[in-house]
């Protein structure tokens, strides 16, 4: 019997950072495979290949016109973990193709990320270290005039996607009191998780720690302006975690550097970041977007992606990855990271 044909077209994303030698033995053991290495699909070979494909595993252009000729196409399976705009959802979804997303491979990691950065922010880990290593440490109670514990705390999150998810779970243990902010879910979505629904100035402004985990979308770039960062309580720590597109940075880092509140960031309005950016000599405490990164999530990429495939290629739904959405996926905007440039 014939193999199915998938496309393998996953820059900026490299084919041996996705799978490894057991994974993509399993992946040509069940197709066909025609891949692009290390730079996307050339576009005479993706129409060649197209009428035959039944799944495409990267990031490839979907016009209208190339979903039309894509007769034998049931999935789309995205390897970088957003929703980009160079798909025609429509027509996909139209023709019961299936968009995927591998975001859920991230968001433990990236939980743990954050809540690392707050924790370090909470107990002056960085800024210890720096002062016994500048010979001013200070010990005992001297050198926790500024600790903050998050057991028990205020927690408020803004976004309750994969990563909320992850890290609500992870907060648990802190026994921490949890109110969230997403305009996409109803309060009984919420409650039934365990949170309380909040307006957007209520978590702002009554949470000791916040969690800044939104996507971008077309409804909610730049929401959280100067004037709402305002509304944070002096002393509280923030952490952005999700995408930099959501906040008014500059105005992030001026109410950080002031002392407003302390703050981290995996996240920026531009990466890499320039040489000379003014944030490197800021008082945020940083992290070059790499939360999600890990060797552990790229192997769970690789896992998930096989995982539905096989599902799909059964005629039965898949069950690791996330969905596209009619309701939301034409809202998505979050930008590459890294400039598109990623392992």
């Amino acid at each position: 019997m014939t193999k199915p044909v998938v496309l393998l077209d996953p820059h900026p994303r490299q084919r041996e950072r996705i799978f490894n030698a057991a994974q993509w033995e399993r992946l040509t053991a069940m197709a066909e495979v025609v891949q692009s290495e290390h730079a996307p699909m050339d576009d005479g070979l993706v129409e060649a290949m197209l009428p035959e494909a039944v799944a495409i595993i990267g990031q490839t252009p979907l016009p209208a016109a190339r979903v039309e000729r894509a007769a034998k196409l049931r999935a789309v399976l995205n390897v970088e973990g957003n929703f980009y705009q160079n798909i025609d959802y429509h027509a996909c979804l139209t023709r019961g193709i299936a968009v995927l997303s591998i975001a859920p491979a991230f968001a433990v990691p990236v939980a743990e990320m954050v809540l690392a950065l707050a924790l370090d922010l909470a107990r002056g880990v960085t800024a210890a270290d720096g002062a016994v290593r500048a010979g001013t440490e200070r010990y005992g109670l001297a050198g926790n005039q500024d600790a903050v514990l998050l057991s028990e705390a205020r927690v408020g999150l803004i976004g309750y996607g994969n990563i909320g998810r992850a890290l609500r779970r992870m907060l648990a243990g802190f026994a921490a009191d949890i109110q969230v902010y997403d305009p996409w879910l109803p309060g009984g979505v919420l409650r039934a998780e365990q949170v309380r629904p909040a307006d957007l100035d209520t978590a702002l402004s009554t949470s000791r720690f916040i969690f800044i985990l939104a996507g971008v979308t077309s409804d909610n770039q730049g929401f959280l302006g100067r004037a709402a960062l305002e509304r944070i309580a002096p002393g509280s720590i923030v952490v952005l975690g999700s995408r930099a597109g959501v906040v008014d940075f500059d105005a992030f880092t001026d109410l950080a550097n002031a002392g407003h509140f302390r703050a981290a960031t995996d996240v920026f309005p531009d990466e890499p970041i320039a040489a000379g950016d003014p944030v490197r000599q800021s008082r945020l405490l940083l992290s070059p977007h790499r939360a999600g990164g890990t060797p552990a999530a790229m192997e769970a990429i690789g896992e998930m992606v096989l995982d539905d495939l096989d599902l799909i290629l059964r005629g039965l739904p898949p069950q690791r990855l996330q969905p596209a959405r009619w309701e939301t996926v034409l809202k998505m905007r979050s930008p590459p990271a890294q400039g598109g440039k990623l392992p």
